[in-house]
């Protein structure tokens, strides 16, 4: 039996705990974060206890101890979840290969409030200003005219004077009204599963935008056509993540990636190709072999 050290919240856990229990690996909730670490020979884990990690712990300063009391080989390592984390690196990286992005502009504080009217105007208002770094949704906004766009980015600048602030930019990206929003897994290269994720109509009446789950929107399992699975298979190939949610918004204008994921929530199996949790398990074999 392998013993798999799994940091991700309860919820994903609990749904890969029995089948992958039944392939021959046994998960253990490994949680760095939120809780009192003792350091030393109190220390919650020890090197050789488990045979290898599922994805690196997101809050990266609690994942480098939890991953120097460990000492495991990760599913998706440090660098692949630090990769996905910076959301302007990923639509560089993507442009860069021809892969299609939504109109971007990368800011990093400080910057002249001329300069940031100037950015605005590039744009066809509504425009979403989105923190480079956060996830679920979390400090995103939509503003329909520049006093607006000036006010976040002033509350945002606020954020950044305090210094130790690790993440001092944020993104402005065109905003794509009556989008279809698709979280699509892929799994060491290849497509394994797709949801559309949808808000209640009474939200949006309500003028809610965000399709987060953690917000709100409901994920349904749908069969993905074949040209948005290849477009998912080669943006993982392209960021060398082995497991990845990758975001995709379809309009009637076609198809762009809005986002990526490195340490993806696991759905219902119902949500997945049937072969999932046997490809996860042999990635998880193939991770715990290289250690």
């Amino acid at each position: 039996m392998i013993d798999l050290a799994v940091a991700n919240d309860e919820e994903t856990f609990q749904r890969m705990g029995d089948p992958l229990r039944e392939r021959g690996i046994e998960a253990h909730h490994v949680p760095a974060s939120e809780r009192v670490v003792a350091l030393g020979e109190d220390a919650p884990w020890s090197a050789g206890e488990y045979d290898v990690g599922f994805v690196y712990p997101g809050r990266l300063m609690e994942g480098g101890v939890a991953d120097a009391l460990l000492e495991v080989p990760w599913l998706n390592d440090h660098e692949t979840v630090l990769t996905s984390r910076n959301k302007a690196e990923v639509l560089a990286r993507l442009e860069r290969a021809d892969l299609p992005v939504p109109k971007s502009v990368y800011v990093s504080n400080d910057v002249d409030e001329s300069e940031l009217a100037t950015v605005f105007e590039r744009f066809e208002p509504p425009v979403v200003v989105k923190p480079n770094s956060t996830t679920r949704g979390v400090g995103v906004a939509k503003a329909h005219d520049v006093d607006s766009f000036l006010g976040i980015c002033d509350y945002l600048s606020l954020v950044h004077d305090y210094r130790a602030t690790g993440d001092r930019s944020f993104l402005v990206q065109e905003y794509l009204p009556n989008a279809t929003d698709y979280r699509v897994m892929v799994l060491e290269g290849e497509y394994v599963g797709a949801v559309e994720r949808r808000l209640p109509d009474d939200a949006v009446s309500a003028g809610q935008w965000k399709h987060n789950v953690h917000r709100g929107a409901e994920a349904t399992g749908i069969d993905l056509p074949q040209e948005l699975r290849e477009l998912a298979e080669a943006v993982a190939a392209e960021l060398a993540i082995p497991f990845l949610g990758v975001d995709l918004l379809e309009t009637d204008d076609g198809v762009v990636v809005n986002e990526t994921n490195a340490r993806p929530t696991i759905d219902a199996a119902t949500k997945y190709e049937p072969a999932f949790y046997d490809r996860l398990a042999a990635a998880i074999r193939s991770t715990a072999s290289l250690e």
